[in-house]
């Protein structure tokens, strides 16, 4: 390649570029930007500028160290271990979890991420204090701006890295769960000497990968293949810029790549990635498969599982030699003789509308002292689902369906998991029960728990349910319920039951909320598709209702339970799922900010914090205010996770912080979630009406792990759905005007919740239509940023409007390339702004 073309390929992708923030300097002068100056490029930009791409043999990265190193340095808490994480919208930034609970620790460009991808566990090691990341005390480590190294060291390249294959590296992923790391200086206290009282400098711990201790990235990404003259290779640009390119021989691509490759601009290709070598900034690839037409809805779709790591492929012959012979099957008698008989129970199931996958169906009755009856009824999956089978393995591996906005990717076969399993109204149905005596404050008088079989008297849906509870005194036609309905169960009893059940509830939900649980509800956009295309014709934000509130509760109910049964049953085996409390120090800055922005929250415990969110004054926007401050405070807050009692030590760090309880698990969706199908089996052994459970407690928790990704990967790949489908929306329907409600301040960008969809978006000063300049200001905790715009009147003055934290714009929403949308600052009406 020629020195021209060489120095073409070294220039950064408009998308990247774009994706940078500038750092504001140290002290407390506000920054200001004239708009004259907006393509002017980032001298930090300039750094992160990849050298030696493609033909140099010079070594980029540092070797990896040897299994045994790794191993003893964790030991000694030399090294520590967490899952990396690189920030999308600056991709030269990444961080894994501190031990300490403390600021993430940061690893400061490519480099320093040693061909790690985003997602795979690593082990890191500190680098020297003079390298920690100075950080204003006002941000929150996670990618605001506003920082800078101790030394002026950064050296910031900009394509990402990829690990090594190694056999033994699973051995190394639990070895350093709880380590603390050591330091002479604590995360969050000043530098000495740092002079503005409103502007603190604190330090950031930094890293540097020293070894990938489990490659949980798929290595698969969707993206654009480019020709290049004179090489025997293809250059492959994935959509996703934490991914490095790829090199893909050309003995992989289409075969008029070279003569046509206009035709290809638009196509999208999955790569995956089969090595990276340290002396290469670019990875080595392979095309998997030929997606179609950018833009279009299933091969993005398709793009989307494959890079999470999902199977979508057709069950195996194999795996469906397992199965019964579908709707001729019918439940054996001497199964009927093992089980309690329910069928004849006012037993029904509420769920969305369009739900095939019927997992939990719900009883209530009232007993002749006043007090009720009442039964969880959850679809009994390990009855097919044998250990060790083919179908095990399979749905071991999936561990969760996936819910895309237009399809379902089902952990079962569909022989399963909408007919056989799915408590369909009108037909038998093998059910695990939980059934309670209750008052009718909702206060546990006895719990039973067993294998049982049901007949579902009718499919309620949420809005049928909530119809019924809002109506307690009407009188339902035939016409207003669904007609698969079971005349042995008038309507009104059915009535009746949800309104017990609801009346419950309530008393239930007050109890968990007075003794401290917390409920972090965001907003979600839910859209209405055309029944032939699957395109969406219409899009509005979910609403959560009492109906959907009743469910919660007594699933939540059921989960408890069943919790506390297994681990009394099996203390050294059981699956539960924990959730950790938020990360210290970004709370209580979250805390800080917040009281200067006048809202008073308590971080000591989940319901202070529920407590606080609920005293949020009343208003037109205080909906969208609630939704921010949810936002901020979710950010803090750790994931929940399964793990093995038996491989936990510590009892306290069982606990569920949200819920605020000692003990919790999943066992009301098996059909869905393999780690239900495991709590099945283990109440099924401790009843003995189940075989025991073929696992150590290092196998469960291993599986617990593998069910902690995919349920990530599921939940990442269903909002890209989300993000893939309203993209649609806008092109078709736009552009679209909404009030929005600013969520956060960086120096040359801030972020917007539309609060219309339910979407947040990152609006860029330098490309707002109309704006002399601006300028960034910083005071404690408070960030501002303050926008100058040109007069209409060419003799009028210029006039300011200040973006803060809650402050409420007009923003358009725009479509852009492919199925990409931006928003756009609407101009303020007066210089009143």
């Amino acid at each position: 390649m020629g020195k021209k073309n060489k120095k073409k390929m070294q220039q950064k992708e408009p998308d990247q570029e774009r994706n940078r923030e500038g750092t504001p300097k140290s002290g407390a002068e506000p920054q200001a930007v004239e708009m004259k100056n907006k393509n002017q490029q980032n001298p930090r930009a300039d750094k992160c500028k990849n050298k030696g791409r493609g033909g140099s043999k010079k070594q980029i990265f540092e070797p990896y160290m040897t299994l045994e190193d790794v191993s003893h340095g964790l030991k000694r808490g030399e090294l520590t271990q967490g899952q990396l994480r690189i920030n999308p919208k600056k991709f030269h930034e990444a961080f894994i979890p501190s031990p300490d609970g403390m600021w993430d620790i940061f690893l400061d460009g490519v480099e320093a991420r040693n061909r790690a991808l985003n997602g795979d566990i690593v082990a890191v090691q500190l680098l020297p204090q003079e390298q920690w990341k100075v950080v204003k005390s006002d941000t929150d480590c996670d990618g605001a701006s506003g920082s800078e190294t101790l030394a002026e060291t950064a050296r910031i390249k900009n394509r990402i890295p990829e690990p090594h294959t190694d056999g033994e590296r699973n051995e190394l992923v639990d070895t350093c769960q709880n380590m603390a790391l050591t330091d002479t200086v604590k995360a969050g206290k000043p530098l000495e000497g740092s002079t503005p009282p409103t502007n603190e400098k604190t330090l950031q711990k930094t890293a540097k990968v020293v070894y990938i201790v489990e490659k949980k990235h798929s290595r698969a990404v969707t993206g654009h293949l480019k020709f290049l003259p004179d090489k025997t290779f293809a250059l492959f640009s994935p959509v996703d810029h934490r991914v490095p390119r790829i090199n893909v021989p050309l003995s992989d691509c289409p075969e008029d790549l070279k003569i046509r490759p206009e035709v290809y601009a638009n196509t999208l290709f999955i790569c995956r990635i089969t090595d990276w070598t340290a002396d290469n900034t670019f990875a080595q690839g392979r095309l998997a498969k030929t997606l179609g037409q950018a833009g279009e809805i299933e091969p993005e779709t398709e793009g989307i599982l494959t890079e999470h790591g999902v199977d979508f492929s057709d069950f195996s012959g194999e795996v469906l030699e397992c199965l019964p012979s579908g709707k001729s099957w019918s439940i054996p008698p001497e199964e009927l003789e093992k089980r309690r008989d329910l069928r004849k129970e006012c037993i029904f199931t509420i769920d969305p509308p369009t739900a095939r996958d019927l997992d939990d169906a719900l009883s209530c009755k009232q007993l002749p002292d006043g007090n009720f009856e009442v039964g969880v009824h959850i679809a009994d999956v390990s009855y097919f689902v044998k250990e060790n089978t083919a179908l095990d393995e399979t749905a071991s591996q999936r561990a969760t369906s996936v819910y895309m906005v237009q399809r379902v990717i089902p952990m079962l076969p569909p022989v399963l998991c909408v007919e056989l399993c799915s408590l369909n109204p009108l037909v038998d149905r093998l059910t695990f029960s939980v059934i309670w005596k209750l008052t009718p404050e909702g206060e546990v008088l006895s719990e039973w728990f067993g294998r049982s079989v049901i007949r579902s008297c009718v499919k309620l849906s949420y809005n049928h349910a909530q119809s019924l509870i809002e109506a307690p005194d009407k009188l339902f036609s035939q016409e207003e319920l669904p007609e698969d309905r079971d005349p042995e169960h008038p309507i009104d009893e059915i009535h009746q039951a949800v309104l017990n059940l609801h009346s419950i509830a309530k008393h239930l939900r007050h109890k968990r909320f007075s003794e401290e649980a917390l409920r972090l509800e965001q907003m979600k956009l839910s859209f209405t598709l055309d029944k032939d295309t699957t395109m969406p014709n219409g899009c509005y934000v979910y609403e959560y209702k009492d109906s959907n509130k009743l469910v919660e509760e007594f699933m939540l109910l059921a989960n408890i339970s069943t919790a506390q049964h297994i681990y009394r049953k099996f203390p050294h085996l059981a699956l539960l799922r924990r959730h950790p409390p938020p990360k210290v120090k970004m709370m209580q800055e979250l805390k800080e900010m917040c009281s200067q922005l006048g809202i008073n929250i308590d971080v000591t415990t989940s319901g202070g914090l529920q407590k606080s969110l609920n005293m949020l004054s009343e208003d037109e926007y205080s909906g969208a205010r609630k939704e921010v401050l949810t936002h901020l405070l979710s950010r803090p807050m750790q994931m929940a996770l399964y793990f093995c009692s038996g491989v936990l030590k510590n009892e306290q760090l069982f606990k569920h912080f949200a819920l605020n309880i000692p003990l919790y698990t999943h066992f009301t969706s098996p059909i869905r979630r393999y780690a239900d199908i495991i709590v099945h089996r283990l109440l099924a052994a401790s009843l003995k009406c189940g075989p025991p459970l073929e696992m150590s407690a290092e196998e469960m928790e291993k599986q617990a792990m593998h069910c902690n990704n995919k349920k990530m990967m599921a939940k990442r790949a269903g909002e890209l759905s989300t993000d893939l489908f309203f993209g649609v929306f806008v092109k078709t329907c736009g552009p679209l005007n909404s009030t929005a409600i600013v969520m956060k301040v960086l120096d040359q960008s801030f972020d917007v919740l539309v609060i219309k969809y339910a979407v947040q978006k990152r609006i860029y000063c330098k490309f707002i239509e109309g704006l002399k300049s601006f300028r960034f200001h910083q005071v404690e905790k408070k960030a501002e940023l303050t926008l100058v715009w040109l007069p209409e009147d060419p003799e009028g003055s210029p006039f300011e409007q200040v973006i803060s934290i809650f402050s409420v714009l007009e923003v358009q929403l725009v479509s852009e390339s492919s199925l990409k949308y931006t928003a756009l600052l609407r101009r303020p009406q007066s210089s009143a702004a």
